[in-house]
């Protein structure tokens, strides 16, 4: 028989040691309290200095967001106040010469950018680089003994990981929220590169250009946008992940903007119905629908009705993710392209070129159009080589009117405000002497839509 003094000493060891497996506390039959407690604080303690706010005096262009397919709102997380102010947050990435990564959203206007550490100080910070199209941008301030968050593997994150959002929502200051990851591999506005990660920890305008990180402390994610009816948070918000934050601002830092490559097709997402159609058994892929002419693409003799399923062996899932892999890409860099033909797999290696090379027209838009680079729609061809008037959409930045109106990559303009568009050029000319709203006629996967650009 058990003496009573040793069965509740047993009692009480075993609860400690599974409440200190679990990190949470639980019921006990005795009177036994346990201490040992989960707290994020150790975590946050060394993850807050590195988390900073930004303050932006300038000329406070972009709309704030735009309607989703579900009436919703999609938004950029800058805090807009009155008189062209914007506050948002940043991240100190490299302590030693004080760059801070944060959206391009966030400082695109700015015309005088304050910086206020965890500490109270406050810097004047100066542009490095800015991307549209991934909504970063990299900024640098004049300050000594930072202390700058690394850089973790998103590519690891799962649907139910645990995340903290740190930022600045509605200019409140510092603020630090948990959830866990959503889902992954979301879509963003404007057919920027990103796939986003969505996730439920609270974010609110402010948080944009803070870190998403994990239980680590290590950097996963920059808060980049929300869904929500009125710009609040409803448990849906989003962040660029890091694996693609890091490669943007490794060019921003040594460039000043991103030199992506160009491989030159317009491409479709694979349905079961075109799979059936063009005799693939695969369920992924991305379906070639145009070529540009003088591109890479057509050089290594990719075709029209290829079915691109692999870029160096990394899975092509659909459209978007054909653009993700080649934006992770070097220019000059080898591109072996494993494709389905006739409903046999090929493979074509071939070198890639920078966006902008000889051959391909682009001229960058202004106006309503701004954050739009669009190509002359006759160095495209299709089905019989067919040629047709317009100006193509190469690519919308993020958070741009035309991009919250929903004009994206691959679209062709035919018209603006009725009158038809021959070329860029004249597209552009319209742009600028139309009031807003402008009415576009877009040409977009064999049918025609109106846009209103604000």
């Amino acid at each position: 028989m058990i003496p009573a003094g040793f069965r509740n000493f047993l009692v009480a060891a075993c609860f400690a040691l599974a409440t200190a497996s679990t990190g949470y506390p639980a019921k006990a039959a005795s009177s036994f309290v346990p201490t040992i407690q989960a707290s994020l604080a150790p975590m946050l303690e060394r993850v807050l200095p590195t988390v900073v706010i930004i303050t932006v005096q300038g000329r406070n262009e972009s709309p704030a967001g735009g309607p989703d397919s579900s009436s919703q709102q999609f938004s950029a997380l800058a805090d807009e106040a009155p008189q062209t102010q914007t506050a948002g947050a940043g991240v100190i990435i490299d302590a030693a010469n004080g760059y801070v990564l944060t959206n391009n959203h966030v400082v695109q206007n700015g015309d005088e950018i304050t910086v206020t550490l965890n500490d109270g100080r406050s810097f004047q910070a100066e542009p490095v680089g800015n991307d549209a199209e991934t909504d970063l941008a990299v900024i640098r301030i004049p300050a000594h003994d930072l202390t700058a968050l690394p850089f973790g593997d998103s590519s690891q994150l799962r649907v139910g990981d645990y995340v903290v959002a740190i930022g600045n929502p509605f200019g409140l200051g510092q603020t630090a929220t948990m959830g866990i990851v959503s889902a992954l591999g979301r879509s963003g506005p404007g057919g920027g590169y990103e796939k986003l990660i969505q996730t439920d920890a609270s974010i609110n305008p402010g948080n944009s250009g803070g870190p998403l990180v994990g239980l680590d402390g290590n950097l996963v994610g920059i808060n980049s946008a929300i869904i929500g009816p009125s710009g609040g948070n409803v448990g849906i918000g989003f962040a660029i992940p890091a694996a693609m934050a890091k490669q943007i601002t490794e060019q921003l830092i040594a460039h000043g903007k991103v030199r992506r490559v160009q491989l030159g097709v317009v491409v479709q997402d694979l349905t079961a119905d075109l799979a059936k159609a063009f005799g693939a058994d695969i369920r992924s892929g991305a379906v070639v629908n145009q070529i540009l002419l003088g591109s890479v693409a057509e050089g290594a003799g990719v075709h029209v009705g290829d079915i691109i399923t692999a870029v160096n062996g990394a899975s092509v899932e659909n459209a978007a993710g054909l653009k993700n892999i080649m934006s992770t890409m070097s220019p000059d860099a080898p591109a072996k392209l494993s494709m389905i033909r006739h409903g046999n797999p090929t493979t074509v290696t071939t070198k890639l070129s920078a966006e902008g090379s000889p051959g391909v027209t682009q001229i960058e838009g202004s106006g309503l159009l701004a954050s739009v680079v669009l190509s002359d729609v006759e160095t495209i061809t299709g089905v019989g080589n067919k040629k047709v008037d317009g100006a193509l959409v190469l690519t919308v930045g993020a958070g741009s009117g035309a991009g919250d109106a929903g004009l994206a990559a691959d679209d062709v303009i035919l018209t603006i405000n009725q009158q038809i568009v021959h070329s860029p050029g004249q597209a552009l000319e319209l742009a600028q002497r139309s009031p807003a709203p402008l009415l576009l006629g877009v040409y977009r996967n064999g049918g025609m839509y109106f846009l209103t650009v604000q």
